[in-house]
């Protein structure tokens, strides 16, 4: 009898250890949940099926803000998240060839040479530590954005020495500067040379009838001289009127070459490594049909359409290749794009300067843009995920 009750004894010890541990575990899950389940989400309706935390919740809405009840093993509450549900993207793709008419937030510096000066040929940029690349952003406390305002700063110098501020691979930096008479034309100068503006034609990757946003390019607007993001100070948009196509061989890009209308289309609000992104300034209903966007899991290998205007006369789909896709990627070269179209080859050789943008469509979905030729091969060049370009898009008109 007494071997029964101790063993009972014994089996009521374990029992009572059991269900303490077991609570134990259930409270550290309990309190691992809490950590790993955010308190807010917010999604597109497109990706509802795919949501963590609506896996979890026991009263999913189609749209609009709210909150669930995230329970663990279907049953036990674990905590409240508020959900905001959004609509799903769609774009309208574009095609059309634009102009841009650029003008940058202070003065680049593409280079610096010697002053002949009675004391020899000297370089005062060099002296005071200035590169290549600088982008110089005041003088004395002043602004400067043209090469006008330097221009001037400098001959009012009278030799004297100029403070400047300047950024360098974006760290802000200053230096002191002395401007030195030039023999040759009786000038204070620095021996810096700086530019201010650029132009250029590219093709429009979507517009947002939403809010007549647009992006185009698919890559920045880079400075000719020094291969860097020019910073935007303003920028406008034109139409253009294509007047010859060079087409593209190996070993040399081909491009649209085209000439500015007079009449302003709409205002730039941004450079990016992904793309250019602005305004439309008239609600344009020459645009087609939106399209829903892919996500970088949704691009395939295999057949696409672009869409663009290589010679004026209006914008058509032509057939593309699209291979080595690299899901990972988050620049500009996400995939390779071939094309196809032996239309489109017959009247540019392949891809050519201007066609940077060209709007990508596979499936019904609007996957990304045309970004780069191969030098090598002109029918052959990159294209950027769609998702990239809306990642750089300025927080104003996402």
């Amino acid at each position: 009898m007494d071997k029964k009750n101790k063993g009972f004894r014994t089996l009521m010890k374990a029992a009572k250890y059991g269900v303490f541990y077991a609570a134990l575990i259930l409270i550290t899950v309990i309190g691992s949940a809490d950590i790993f389940i955010p308190g807010s989400v917010t999604y597109r309706e497109s990706d509802a099926k795919d949501s963590a935390v609506l896996a979890i919740a026991d009263n999913v809405e189609e749209g609009g803000s709210y909150r669930v009840r995230a329970k663990l093993l279907g049953a036990l509450a674990v905590k409240d998240v508020d959900v905001e549900v959004l609509p799903e993207l769609r774009l309208v793709p574009g095609g059309e060839v634009f102009g841009v008419k650029f003008f940058t937030k202070g003065v680049i510096v593409i280079g610096t040479t010697d002053i002949e000066t009675q004391s020899g040929f000297i370089n005062p940029a060099e002296i005071a530590g200035l590169h290549k690349n600088d982008i110089i952003t005041s003088v004395n406390g002043t602004e400067i954005n043209t090469v006008e305002e330097l221009a001037g700063k400098v001959e009012q110098s009278k030799g004297d020495l100029l403070h400047v501020k300047f950024s360098r691979s974006g760290e802000e930096m200053e230096c002191d500067l002395r401007p030195l008479l030039s023999l040759s034309d009786k000038k204070y100068k620095t021996g810096i040379w700086v530019r201010d503006s650029t132009a250029g034609i590219g093709t429009i990757t979507y517009y947002n009838p939403q809010n007549n946003c647009f992006a185009g390019l698919g890559h920045g607007i880079c400075d000719i001289d020094t291969g860097e993001i020019m910073p935007l100070l303003r920028g406008y948009v034109v139409d253009v009127k294509i007047s010859d196509i060079v087409k593209g061989k190996s070993g040399m890009p081909g491009e649209l070459k085209g000439s500015f209308g007079s009449d302003k289309k709409g205002t730039l609000i941004g450079n990016t490594d992904c793309g250019v992104y602005g305004v439309i300034d008239e609600p344009d209903t020459s645009f087609g049909q939106a399209l829903p966007i892919a996500s970088k899991d949704e691009v395939l290998e295999g057949s696409a359409l672009i869409r663009l205007d290589p010679d004026g006369t209006g914008v058509r789909e032509y057939e593309v290749n699209l291979s080595k896709i690299d899901r990972k990627s988050t620049g500009t070269k996400s995939f390779v794009v071939e094309i196809t179209d032996a239309d489109l080859l017959s009247v540019t050789g392949g891809i050519v300067q201007g066609m940077s943008g060209s709007p990508i469509i596979q499936n019904g979905k609007l996957v990304g843009a045309v970004t780069h030729v191969l030098v090598s091969d002109p029918t052959k060049g990159y294209g950027i995920f769609i998702e990239n370009m809306l990642s750089k898009m300025p927080e104003l008109v996402r």
